[in-house]
């Protein structure tokens, strides 16, 4: 059996003789070398982080597993988040795993299926609110503030804490830090997780070298490139359409301290990124995960010079995550024929 997220990682999270111990199979997820991509930016080394490799699909486990931990030892009988999909399905997943009800509170029309799904399947309260996520995070700050019940997303700390040890990961596999790593921003928790997560390793000597941080937004919620609030943010890419992060300072830190950047790509290349990821590195993640490589493939364009370089994009969800947006893709090569071999064999030109 592997040694569970909180175990391998206890000296570097918050975790003290009186937090509980569990896991459901979080961290320790693959990163895979690119073979197609890497050609295109003229990259020598692109590698793919795939946290849709965690137990409900997204990053969101890492943290989860130590918020909840954090709020069983504290006493917390009951969990809460905000969501625009995979929060709501990861406290649910946890929730359900301790014993604790949870409650989600999401935008009605604004979280994909795959993710409402996951939630409903693992029991939890589902509450459709008339409104943006923020206006869904807001109701939930004021929920847990007035009522004995633990707020389990991002500006929990402890979530940042779990998120980090993507980052360990990354330099175990590597042995080093990247020289790019490319990352979607919504909620823009997870940038500055990775950032906290790679300073950390440099402090402990784990690498010699930190990456410069290059977030990337939808054009239709970007608020941290616009400088401003999006009071009605819209992209195809649900799980980053937030308008106001609760995560946009320390977003700006990691950008910042790295030498790196926070740009933003349109839905058109967003879906241009999710079908290459899919046919040319096999490799199916939410349409979220593929702005990051978007990023890429849009600063690779205009001029960054990536040879010599070692880079990592974070695929941070699944692609089962949203299936009416894979419905949605056009079959490359799909045809009709009767069960008959011969007629196969024709139509694939071996006889």
């Amino acid at each position: 059996m592997r040694q569970s997220l909180l175990e391998k990682y206890k000296e570097h999270l918050p975790v003290t003789g009186g937090t509980p111990m569990f896991s459901m199979g979080e961290g320790a997820t693959p990163l895979v070398k690119s073979r197609k991509i890497a050609e295109l930016v003229g990259c020598d080394e692109l590698y793919f982080k795939l946290e849709g490799c965690n137990p409900t699909g997204s990053f969101k486990d890492r943290g989860m597993v130590v918020a909840v931990a954090k709020a069983i030892e504290a006493g917390g009988t009951s969990l809460a988040c905000a969501s625009t999909g995979n929060t709501s399905a990861s406290a649910a997943a946890y929730g359900a795993y301790c014993g604790l009800p949870t409650t989600v509170i999401v935008p009605k029309g604004n979280v994909s299926r795959g993710k409402l799904a996951q939630a409903i399947a693992y029991g939890a309260r589902i509450m459709l609110i008339q409104g943006s996520f923020d206006l869904a995070l807001q109701m939930v700050r004021e929920l847990t503030e007035r009522n004995p019940i633990v707020l389990v997303n991002s500006v929990n700390p402890n979530r940042i804490q779990g998120q980090k040890t993507a980052s360990f990961e990354v330099v175990e596999d590597l042995g080093t830090a990247p020289d790019y790593l490319f990352i979607p921003v919504g909620n823009a928790g997870n940038i500055t997780a990775y950032w906290l997560g790679f300073k950390e390793a440099y402090h402990n000597e784990w690498t010699s070298i930190l990456p410069m941080m290059m977030g990337f937004q939808a054009e239709g919620a970007a608020p941290i490139v616009r400088g401003d609030v999006v009071a009605e943010p819209e992209t195809i890419a649900s799980a980053i359409r937030i308008g106001n992060p609760a995560s946009w300072s320390s977003a700006i830190e990691a950008r910042d301290e790295s030498g790196g950047s926070i740009g933003m790509v349109s839905d058109d290349e967003i879906m241009d990124a999710y079908k290459l990821m899919a046919n040319g590195e096999g490799l199916f993640c939410e349409p979220a995960s593929a702005a990051g490589v978007a990023g890429l493939l849009k600063r690779s364009e205009t001029g960054l010079s990536l040879e010599g370089k070692r880079v990592v994009c974070v695929i941070t969800g699944s692609g089962l995550k949203d299936p009416d947006l894979a419905n949605e893709v056009e079959p490359v090569w799909m045809e009709e024929y009767p069960p008959d071999v011969s007629v196969v064999e024709e139509a694939l030109k071996l006889s």
